[in-house]
C-alpha cells in the first residue's frame, strides 16, 4: 500500500505506444535497469492528460495543469516499472517541486489543452532553460466505450504500472510508488500534426503507428521516493 503524500486526478488520458527493438531502449537506461518486453518489443510511449487539484495529503486546494511524458517500460531488483525521459508540464511550482521530490525529469512547458468537435487537443512548447526544445500538438479521442484493462492484455502491459523508477544527477536509482483504480480503457484515435519528443530524447521516429487508448481518468496518490 502506498502511503499517500500527494493526491491527483488525471483526466482525458491519451496513451500512445510504439513498439520499437529493445536494442533502441537498453542504451538509455541506468544501470540497475533492463527493458520489460511484450512479444520481444520494447515499447516508446507518449502519455498526455488533464492534471486535477494536484495537492499534498490533507490539504484542500490544488494546482490544475496539462502534463505530457515519453517514457519507456523497465524492470528493476523491485519489479517491473515505468522509466521517465521527460514530463513536460504547465506550471512552474508543479515543475521545481517535481524535480526536487521524486528527482523526475519535469520540464516547464507552455501547453494547452482544448475540447473540441472532433476530440481533445493538446498542445506543448517546452520553455524550460538548458533542456532540449520539444513541440507536441494533437488531437485525441474516444471510439469505444471505455472499459476495465484486461489482466495480461498488451493494454495492461502499457498502462498497469504502479511503480517508476528514477536517476538523480549523481547517477543514484530511486524507487517510486503511485495507486489508482485498474484503468477503464477505450481504442482512440489519434492526429498527430507536431511531434518532436522523440528527437528531443535522441530517438529517431519510430516506424508505423502507435496502439492508442483514452482513458477519461482516475483518481492517483503518490507516496515519497526510496533509494536503491
Amino acid at each position: 500500500m502506498v502511503r499517500a503524500l500527494l493526491t491527483m486526478r488525471w483526466e482525458d488520458v491519451c496513451f500512445a505506444h510504439w513498439p520499437v527493438d529493445p536494442g533502441v531502449v537498453a542504451p538509455t537506461l541506468p544501470e540497475g535497469l533492463t527493458v520489460d518486453t511484450r512479444g520481444g518489443d520494447a515499447y516508446l510511449g507518449i502519455v498526455g492528460f488533464r492534471m486535477r487539484s494536484i495537492r499534498p495529503r490533507g490539504v484542500p486546494i490544488g494546482r490544475s495543469f496539462p502534463e505530457l511524458n515519453l517514457r519507456t517500460y523497465v524492470r528493476g531488483d523491485d519489479g517491473e516499472g515505468v522509466y521517465f525521459y521527460n514530463l513536460d508540464a504547465a506550471d512552474r511550482i508543479g515543475v521545481t517541486v517535481a524535480r526536487g521530490l521524486f528527482r523526475l525529469p519535469y520540464y516547464r512547458a507552455e501547453m494547452r489543452v482544448d475540447d473540441r468537435a472532433d476530440g481533445v487537443r493538446l498542445r506543448s512548447r517546452r520553455l524550460h532553460r538548458a533542456a532540449p526544445p520539444a513541440r507536441f500538438d494533437a488531437t485525441y479521442r474516444p471510439e469505444t466505450p471505455a472499459t476495465p484493462v484486461e489482466s495480461d492484455s498488451l493494454a495492461a502491459f502499457l498502462t498497469e504500472r504502479y511503480r517508476f523508477y528514477t536517476e538523480s544527477d549523481g547517477g543514484r536509482l530511486y524507487r517510486g510508488e503511485i495507486a489508482h483504480p485498474r484503468w477503464e480503457l477505450s481504442d482512440a484515435a489519434l492526429s498527430i500534426r507536431e511531434n518532436t519528443l522523440f528527437e528531443a530524447n535522441g530517438f529517431d521516429l519510430p516506424d508505423g503507428d502507435p496502439l492508442v487508448h483514452y482513458s477519461p481518468g482516475s483518481d492517483v496518490t503518490a507516496g515519497l521516493i526510496s533509494r536503491l
